[in-house]
């Protein structure tokens, strides 16, 4: 499998470089300590594609590959970490609405998506319901002309943010096969929005949605009444990888900044980068972001040729948080006192990168899924 990018590919990642570097970066404290992000910043990420890159090119996005997208995640994040989770949920909002929705909301929602005009929020984990996804309560009814939907949403990235999230609910019996979708959007009555205090990832409003009965239209039913599950875990299967891009992104640029203070910082007359204790580690830390990096694209590289990839998807899932996150700890640790201030950014990496973590499903889910996938169903833990 070659992993090479080719010309277009490799000038999409350079722009992109030099956007996070120029644009994101400087500001990328700011939204943590308290600035509200200005959605005239949602509209320039539209601009230079982001925002309409997985919507297809007849609804006016750019209807780019799955590795393109990855791309995007790992170069935006280098600058500022949170900003690339516009196009993560973005893509599965594209994805999913251009794939299931009727033409009257796709022609409604995709261009106005691709243009950074409307955000459409992700909402299928619940209080009581995360990492057993099929077990949601959230209800779906259906009267007359609308569903009436009833329940609270938990940890909703952009819930503070977004214009409609696509809700999973049940709307038949008990199980994965009784969820559908719906998209709702939030200025309908009975929607009410609280906002986590989150230990990273501040930019996004992360937070609850709860809907009391909520009516809405019926057309805005995605993909049938028994579709939903089956919508997320596809989404989830692509995403996870784009996610530990993600990861990839901010870890990398850690380590770079770090190998550039290693080569400067003197200790005991001589650069910190000649000590085999600084070095060595920075060469593990390098080379489990560059075999996380890989396995990622691997994961896309399958989905982008119609390939079963859920097991790739969570393997890089399990290590592109991990091996981020051990390394923009180290790269504190390496830079002493100042590495644990705020004067530099890698406190902030570092909680945004345990944010992920969690998001998209834990750890032991990534491992479980991997097993299952290995060993076979019939040897899988839970079903």
């Amino acid at each position: 499998m070659d992993f090479t990018f080719n010309d277009q590919e490799r000038q999409f990642a350079e722009s992109l470089r030099r956007f996070a570097r120029e644009r994101l970066a400087p500001d990328y404290a700011t939204w943590d300590r308290g600035t509200p992000f200005p959605r005239e910043r949602i509209r320039e990420l539209a601009e230079i594609g982001i925002a309409g890159l997985r919507v297809p090119e007849a609804y006016g996005g750019a209807g780019a590959s799955y590795v393109m997208a990855g791309i995007a995640s790992e170069e935006l994040s280098r600058g500022d970490y949170n900003t690339s989770l516009f196009l993560q949920i973005g893509a599965i909002g594209a994805d999913i609405i251009a794939g299931h929705a009727i033409e009257s909301v796709k022609r409604t929602w995709l261009p106005a998506m691709a243009k950074g005009k409307k955000l459409v929020a992700f909402a299928l984990t619940e209080p009581n319901a995360g990492s057993d996804a099929a077990a949601i309560t959230t209800s779906a009814r259906r009267d007359g002309d609308c569903y009436v939907l009833s329940g609270e949403k938990a940890s909703i990235t952009f819930a503070g943010l977004a214009d409609a999230c696509i809700v999973f609910a049940r709307t038949g019996g008990p199980g994965a096969k009784g969820i559908g979708a719906l998209l709702v959007p939030l200025d309908l009555a009975g929607v009410s929005r609280q906002i986590y205090r989150s230990a990273g990832e501040r930019l996004t409003q992360r937070g609850s949605l709860t809907f009391d009965g909520v009516r809405v239209p019926a057309d805005h039913l995605i993909g049938g009444e028994s579709g939903g599950f089956y919508q997320a875990m596809g989404a989830f299967d692509y995403n996870r990888a784009i996610i530990a891009l993600a990861c990839v992104g901010v870890a990398q640029q850690s380590l770079d900044e770090t190998v550039e203070y290693a080569k400067q910082r003197h200790t005991f007359g001589r650069p910190i980068a000649k000590h085999e204790g600084v070095a060595f580690q920075i060469a593990e830390h390098l080379t489990m972001i560059s075999a996380a990096r890989l396995l990622a694209y691997q994961c896309l590289t399958l989905r982008d040729r119609g390939e079963p990839h859920t097991k790739e998807a969570a393997m890089a899932k399990w290590l592109g948080p991990k091996a981020a996150a051990e390394a923009i700890h180290a790269c504190i640790v390496l830079h002493g006192w100042i590495g644990y201030s705020q004067d530099l950014p890698f406190e902030q990496r570092l909680r945004d990168v345990i944010g992920l973590e969690i998001g998209d499903g834990t750890p032991e889910i990534m491992k479980s899924i991997i097993a299952r996938e290995t060993f076979g169903r019939e040897f899988a833990a839970y079903r």
